[in-house]
């Protein structure tokens, strides 16, 4: 019997990261073929993800280039790409999010008349510019998915707004925390060192990311000078800031809080070290999309450094509080949490809304059934 072709493209290390429980449950199908393919959109901390799941792509169209321009980026992605659906014709393509890969994976699969499935489809937050251009990935994904896997009631909401059709949406839940029951160990020994310096029992360590683009210049300048003055502001606390490649984002980064005591300007951290520092640390101060929906799964809160959030659902929950990059907003909150415990157990008892951590279990479950209707 032939077997139904199941093509997983991604591109970055969000997208590696939330793929993999799905990748992993492909892998245990003998009615499917499991191809993975990667567009390398990001190199190194792809990379990264790959090695630490043991992951080997079967086509790797390695097509990053250093400062890259979005229109570069779309046009390598689509002309390679092309010539790998051409060659494979898979009978359904994953992707995962709101990267540029999964807008162009998507569209050049319409162009092979292939089926698409959109792993966390449905999130929005109908501003076209934040986050940009991850708004308009995702929204012009969605125009062309054949099944939607929406990750909550919420984001199915917003597909049927769209008039999608309701039949082929389902809700999974996120695979982000199917992630965590791989990465986070007892007695876990950081690979970068300094983090295993760091004093979890009797400081209050806040682990911080900042880095997406609608954030470059004022706005990331404002979100460094809050953290200074919160680090300046509190003997007790620790700062641990992620600070990504970019050099937009690094030079503002070491200008506003290099040579601080207690402010460690590190690396970005691969997931293993990333989801065990989480686990231990006090609260999250974050713009990344991803992280809003681990960390509340592991009881701590989470500052969100933007104006608006396609997770909507975590600030209804009270696991998320969304603080923009105003210097006062996110100094202020911040504080209220180092200081107010009943306000700290407050967001960090909250119950998480992004699902149980069998999302690549029902994802994988579903095609198998569409598969069998198919045969």
């Amino acid at each position: 019997m032939k077997k139904f072709k199941v093509m997983s493209i991604f591109g970055t290390r969000p997208e590696a990261i939330k793929m993999m429980p799905v990748i992993k449950e492909l892998d245990k199908c003998e009615e499917i073929e499991n191809i993975v393919c990667v567009t390398a959109q990001h190199r190194e901390m792809l990379d990264q993800v790959l090695e630490i799941f043991n992951i080997v792509p079967k086509y790797d169209l390695d097509i990053m280039k250093y400062r890259q321009t979005l229109a570069g980026l779309s046009g390598r992605i689509l002309e390679k790409l092309d010539g790998v659906l051409n060659k494979e014709k898979p009978d359904l393509i994953l992707v995962q999010g709101d990267t540029t890969t999964v807008f162009i994976a998507s569209l050049v699969a319409f162009y092979n008349k292939i089926k698409v499935g959109h792993i966390e489809a449905g999130l929005r937050t109908y501003n076209k510019h934040e986050p940009f251009p991850e708004e308009m990935n995702r929204k012009l994904t969605g125009c062309i998915t054949d099944i939607h896997f929406a990750p909550t009631i919420n984001s199915k909401q917003n597909l049927l707004k769209e008039n999608v059709d309701e039949s082929t949406i389902y809700i999974t839940g996120n695979t982000s925390i199917d992630v965590l029951k791989y990465t986070i160990k007892d007695e876990y020994k950081f690979k970068e060192d300094v983090l295993n310096q760091v004093d979890y029992k009797n400081k209050k360590v806040i682990v911080m990311t900042a880095h997406r683009r609608e954030n470059l210049g004022e706005p990331l300048k404002d979100i460094c000078e809050a953290t200074l003055q919160i680090a300046n502001n509190n003997s007790d606390v620790e700062i641990i800031y992620a600070v990504h490649k970019n050099p937009a984002v690094q030079e503002v980064a070491r200008e506003v809080l290099g040579g601080h005591v207690r402010i460690h300007l590190i690396d970005p951290l691969d997931i293993e070290d990333m989801h065990n520092l989480i686990s231990r640390c006090y609260m999250v101060m974050t713009d990344s999309g991803g992280i809003q929906e681990e960390v509340p799964s592991l009881g701590k809160p989470v500052l969100v450094l933007r104006n608006v959030t396609e997770r909507p659902e975590g600030v209804d929950a009270g696991t998320l509080k969304l603080v923009g990059t105003d210097k006062e907003v996110i100094t202020k909150t911040a504080q209220t949490l180092i200081s107010d415990k009943a306000e700290y157990d407050k967001m960090a008892q909250a119950k998480n809304p992004f699902g149980d951590g069998t999302a690549g279990v029902q994802i994988v479950g579903i095609i198998r059934s569409l598969v069998r209707d198919e045969i």
